[in-house]
């Protein structure tokens, strides 16, 4: 084997050739490597402690690439529907109506409202309800499938350390990888009467959100914090995207300044999300806190996650859902 290695533009190309008596076979590998990454001094001077991450379905995506249903929202209803199909849990012509709607529907989140509200109770109450089994079917063994644990060990990293999680995921597979790790955690549910409490949260710590590209134009966190949390102006909170676009980045920067949200960029690619993860991780380890040594990863500040999907999107009422006002100020992210 003979291995070349030349490097442009904050990457290495990595030209490996293979040789044999029947064939002759090149292979180019990129690393991105990017040169001195930069990181914003605001946020990895925050102790752990102060921090709060909220964990979205980009975590999973990139820890197990290779399920569809991590994706997007488009292949996770699907994926959901024939759940439900194979269970026999939702009526044929609901199924075909719901797969017609993730055709032509440009909202998914609302698609996915509804559909989680055609399996749950008429009566309001979310438990027992079909989603959750679909869901379990979706996800079986998804621990199976990990590649990149990389990231997860980085947010395992920061709980040690006093940062606390709230995750907007359907998957359990950060409380799994934890639990493998010997370092379970408590997953507490949401409910109404927990709203004030996550509210002083977003006012109290700054919110880190990772894998969240859908998190803004989702309506319950639309209602939690960016129409009832005052002087948003006064937070300090963080978003790591991916930058396909210049303008829409910079764009989506500007105004998501005005409600307290710093848009930070990754990279231009899905794959440098787990190296940044891991290096940000570093950087915010490095500060110690005067009594470092007092918290115990074993109390609720270290090991609970949150779990915002528990909520069932819409627990409160099985009505259709009512549209947030959005005003002109705030983005949708594609």
């Amino acid at each position: 084997m003979y291995k070349w290695t030349c490097k442009s533009k904050g990457f290495f190309l990595n030209l490996h050739k293979n040789s044999s008596d029947s064939a002759i076979l090149w292979c180019a590998v990129l690393v991105f490597e990017p040169a001195n990454r930069k990181f914003l001094k605001s946020l990895i001077r925050k102790q752990p402690r102060d921090l709060l991450l909220v964990i979205g379905t980009g975590v999973s995506a990139a820890v197990a690439p290779g399920i569809p249903a991590l994706c997007s929202w488009r292949s996770c209803i699907e994926a959901v529907l024939g759940a439900a199909e194979q269970l026999e849990v939702l009526h044929p012509g609901d199924v075909a109506e719901f797969r017609r709607k993730v055709i032509k529907e440009r909202d998914l989140l609302v698609v996915a409202h509804d559909l989680i509200r055609k399996m749950s109770p008429r009566t309001g109450d979310t438990k027992p309800n079909f989603f959750q089994d679909c869901l379990m079917e979706v996800f079986d063994n998804l621990e199976q499938h990990i590649q990149n644990p990389v990231v997860l060990q980085s947010i395992l990293r920061l709980m040690e350390r006093g940062t606390m999680v709230l995750t907007t995921n359907y998957d359990n597979l950060l409380e799994i990888f934890g639990q493998q790790q010997g370092k379970p955690m408590e997953s507490l549910d949401l409910k109404d009467k927990d709203k004030e409490v996550l509210q002083n949260l977003y006012r109290t710590k700054s919110f880190l959100f990772l894998g969240c590209g859908e998190t803004l134009r989702d309506q319950i966190f639309q209602a939690l914090f960016l129409y009832t949390v005052k002087n948003k102006v006064d937070l300090e909170h963080y978003m790591l995207v991916l930058k396909e676009n210049e303008d829409h980045f910079f764009k989506l920067q500007a105004d998501m300044l005005l409600h307290g949200i710093k848009v930070v960029s990754y990279g231009d690619c899905f794959q440098q999300f787990p190296e940044y993860v891991q290096d940000l991780t570093a950087q915010i380890c490095k500060q110690r806190s005067p009594d470092a040594d007092r918290v115990d990863s074993t109390t609720l500040l270290g090991t609970s996650c949150v779990d915002c999907a528990k909520r069932k999107l819409g627990e409160s009422s099985t009505d259709s859902p009512k549209r947030v006002k959005e005003p002109d100020d705030i983005p949708t992210l594609e």
